[in-house]
């Protein structure tokens, strides 16, 4: 038997559905993309030139603080560093630049670890420029356990510069502030809180706006970093710069939402059409400590009840990622990062390909990793290795010296090794019948298995077997993503030679 279909019925319910799908009610969420991919936490940003520059944390990679640029606030590049080599008085942990203005010059205030106590402490550095030429200044704030987040607000003629203090000890953290120089170059008097952290749940990454007769103090609380992270974005206000503040009820104005988690550390810019806009850092759910906590964008409004502000997410330009590069210019890629404190890499590009050499401290059993940010935590790279020697040379997915994992040619045997837990271990050998060239794969999967694959000139790729599953969840560092590159280990005589580097995601 065969039903009667009640046609005006169905012609009305598709009518309602289409209008719910046009409202966004029924339709999934639409992801919300960085603005700046990859590992680039801590952000601060300026507009100068009719562009926007952004300078973000960079830890224990060489060089120091990657700029960005761009010209709408949406669609970045990577032109430089600020730092090609770490200021004498620091050690690492190169956190939390902050941008500053005036007398014509450019102020990046940073925090770092000085080489005598490893505490850290707030440098400064200036520069005619906002994205090159900048001159280490030395510490300007060298307080208590650690001073961080260095934040400047103009009040005026008076410039204030703020930090988190106590964290490190058995009292509440508090944002803090000193009355900076004319020259910005010291701080005056003595320092005076602006807010406490009575909760003990964490505060940091503070930044300043005033609105409305209002002072208004964005901070970030929680956990900053790592898998189990909690960071959100909280504000408090008051009429006096210098407080008291009283924090907004309705806080967090950022978190947790879909796609991406532990939101914070950010600041502000007013873009060329009027509005201000805050550029923080925040965790994707998928790939979480794999790719690090990337460049974010959220636009900044006010409430019509009681004038404490909103902040909207904004999504980035959906672009492919992939990367291939060949050597054929003498100019090295800029994107390249290394772990400074555990080796001194030399690069050399010429006819067609990249030279890696260098020397590596003796208790470094991973070796010289030349690596880039991966965007996700799945993804396959491959390289070509155009010499033979004994060194070890190819591929390496890095996380510190004490934690990588890699695969390399030397002489003409294949060898997969990894360091875990500061020992090295040979997973699995195998032998070619040439020596040159040979291409070299690693793939890993969403699931976080690690594949690795060789093969002799234009041959087919051949897996190197292992007994059992390898994984790399052991990799990432606290406050950093693990970088995948390219890999040499040998001695200062010897080198690895390559003609390309590619890296393309699932």
């Amino acid at each position: 038997m065969i039903k009667k279909i009640n046609l005006p019925y169905y012609i009305a319910l598709a009518v309602i559905f289409k209008l719910l799908l046009t409202a966004n009610l029924l339709s999934a969420q639409t992801p919300i993309e960085p603005v700046i991919a990859g590992d680039f936490a801590d952000p601060t940003i300026i507009r100068a030139n009719n562009q926007y520059y952004a300078v973000g944390t960079s830890s224990e990679w060489a060089p120091h603080f990657p700029v960005y640029t761009s010209k709408d606030l949406l669609n970045w590049k990577q032109s430089g560093y600020i730092f090609d080599k770490a200021p004498e008085w620091t050690s690492g942990s190169f956190w939390a630049p902050e941008y500053d203005y005036h007398d014509n010059t450019y102020f990046l205030y940073y925090t770092a670890r000085r080489k005598k106590d490893n505490v850290s402490y707030i440098g400064v550095a200036t520069s005619k420029y906002p994205n090159r030429g900048f001159v280490d200044q030395g510490i300007i704030i060298d307080y208590g356990k650690e001073a961080i987040d260095a934040f400047v607000y103009a009040d005026g003629d008076t410039r204030y510069i703020t930090f988190k203090a106590y964290g490190l000890d058995k009292r509440p953290i508090e944002i803090l502030a000193y009355k900076l120089s004319k020259n910005g170059l010291k701080v005056e008097g003595e320092p005076f809180s602006l807010l406490k952290d009575d909760e003990r749940i964490g505060m940091e990454g503070q930044s300043i706006l005033k609105n409305g007769g209002y002072y208004y103090l964005f901070y970030s609380a929680g956990n900053c970093c790592g898998a189990q992270c909690s960071y959100n974005v909280r504000v408090a206000r008051s009429k006096s710069f210098k407080g008291p503040y009283e924090k907004y009820e309705n806080n967090p104005l950022l978190m947790e939402n879909e796609y991406w988690k532990c939101s914070g550390h950010g600041t502000f810019v007013k873009a060329a059409n009027g509005k201000i806009n805050y550029l923080y850092h925040a965790y994707n759910k998928k790939s979480n400590v794999f790719s690090g906590r990337q460049g974010m964008l959220a636009q900044l409004n006010w409430s019509e009840k009681g004038g404490w502000p909103l902040l909207k997410e904004l999504s980035g330009p959906a672009v492919n990622q992939d990367l291939k590069l060949v050597f054929a210019k003498p100019a090295v890629d800029k994107r390249w990062q290394w772990d400074f404190r555990n080796s001194t890499p030399k690069i050399l590009q010429q006819n067609g390909q990249l030279h890696l050499s260098g020397s590596i401290n003796k208790d470094n059993l991973a070796g010289i990793a030349l690596t880039m940010r991966p965007v996700s935590g799945a993804f396959e790279a491959t390289t070509t290795v155009t010499n033979t020697n004994t060194a070890l040379k190819g591929l390496v997915y890095y996380g510190d010296a004490g934690a990588a994992i890699g695969i390399g040619i030397s002489g003409n045997e294949i060898e997969f090794w990894k360091v875990e837990n500061k020992v090295r271990t040979v997973l699995s050998k195998a032998k070619t019948s040439i020596t040159v060239p040979v291409g070299l794969k690693m793939k890993i999967a969403d699931d976080l298995s690690l594949l690795v694959f060789f093969r002799e000139g234009n041959k087919e790729w051949q897996n190197v077997p292992v007994q059992e599953k390898i994984t790399v969840n052991f990799l990432p560092q606290w406050d950093r993503s693990p970088r995948i590159g390219l890999h040499f280990k040998g001695s200062v005589s010897q080198d690895a030679d390559f003609s390309s580097f590619s890296l393309t995601y699932n």
